[in-house]
C-alpha cells in the first residue's frame, strides 16, 4: 500500500517538472508586441504633438515593462501640465490624458511678463490673459499660491481682485476691482480677510478706500 501512494508521489512529482519546464520554455520564446499607438491629450494640438514626439523617442517596448520615470520626465518638461493619468489598452496602446493647469494670475519677472500656473509653475505669456490679477513685487510662487489658497477660503471673491502687492516683510496688500485696498499684516488669515470685507459691505463706510488691518484686532480706514 505504501509502495503504491510513493509511485503516486513519483508519478506526480515527474510530471510537475515535465509542465514546468513545458511553460518555462514557453514563457522564455513569448514576445509581447511594442507600443504601435500613443494618444497625447488635454493640451492645445500643438502642445500634445511636441509631448508626443518626445514619449516616442523613449522607443518604448511594450507596455508591461514601461519605464514611468521616463515618460513622466518628458511629460512634466511642460509648464501647462498640471497632472496627467496614463492608460494601457492591452495589447500595444498607450493613452496620456492631461489636466491642463489654471493660470491665476500675471508677474513681471526680469522685464517679461509670465503668468502664474496653479501647478506652481510659470508660463510664458502667450495666451493674452490680461483679466488675470497682476503681482507687484517678487514673492515665491509657493508664497502666492498659499495667500491664493486663504483667499479662496474667505468671503472675498478672487475674481473681484484687480491687484496683488508683495512686500519684502512677506506683507500683501490687496487691490480690488472697485479701488478699494486692503493692507494686510504679515501673519494674515482667513479672518483678518473676513473682517474687512464686513467693512466693505457696510453702508456707513462704502465710500472707504483703505482698509487697513496690519495691526493685529484693528482695523483703521481710510477715504
Amino acid at each position: 500500500m505504501h509502495q503504491r501512494k510513493g509511485k503516486k508521489i513519483l508519478i506526480f512529482f515527474f510530471l510537475l517538472l515535465l509542465v514546468g519546464s513545458i511553460n518555462n520554455i514557453s514563457l522564455n520564446n513569448l514576445k509581447f508586441r511594442e507600443i504601435n499607438n500613443i494618444n497625447v491629450s488635454g493640451l492645445g494640438d500643438n502642445s500634445n504633438a511636441i509631448i508626443l514626439e518626445k514619449i516616442k523617442k523613449l522607443n518604448l517596448e511594450n507596455i508591461f515593462s514601461l519605464n514611468r520615470k521616463k515618460i513622466a520626465n518628458q511629460i512634466d518638461t511642460n509648464s501647462l501640465v498640471e497632472s496627467y493619468v496614463v492608460f494601457k489598452t492591452y495589447p500595444s496602446s498607450l493613452n496620456i490624458k492631461i489636466n491642463k493647469t489654471k493660470f491665476l494670475a500675471r508677474v513681471n519677472i526680469s522685464g517679461k511678463i509670465f503668468l502664474v500656473g496653479s501647478n506652481g509653475k510659470l508660463i510664458e505669456n502667450k495666451f493674452s490673459n490680461n483679466k488675470l490679477p497682476f503681482i507687484f513685487g517678487n514673492p515665491d510662487i509657493y508664497d502666492f499660491l498659499n495667500f491664493k489658497d486663504i483667499i479662496d477660503k474667505s468671503i472675498i471673491s478672487y475674481e473681484d481682485v484687480e491687484n496683488l502687492y508683495y512686500f519684502s516683510s512677506k506683507r500683501w496688500d490687496l487691490e480690488l476691482k472697485n479701488n478699494v485696498i486692503i493692507k494686510l499684516p504679515k501673519n494674515y488669515s482667513k479672518e483678518s480677510l473676513d473682517l474687512a470685507l464686513e467693512f466693505l459691505h457696510s453702508n456707513e463706510f462704502r465710500d472707504i478706500k483703505i482698509i487697513d488691518a496690519r495691526i493685529k484686532n484693528q482695523i483703521i480706514l481710510d477715504d
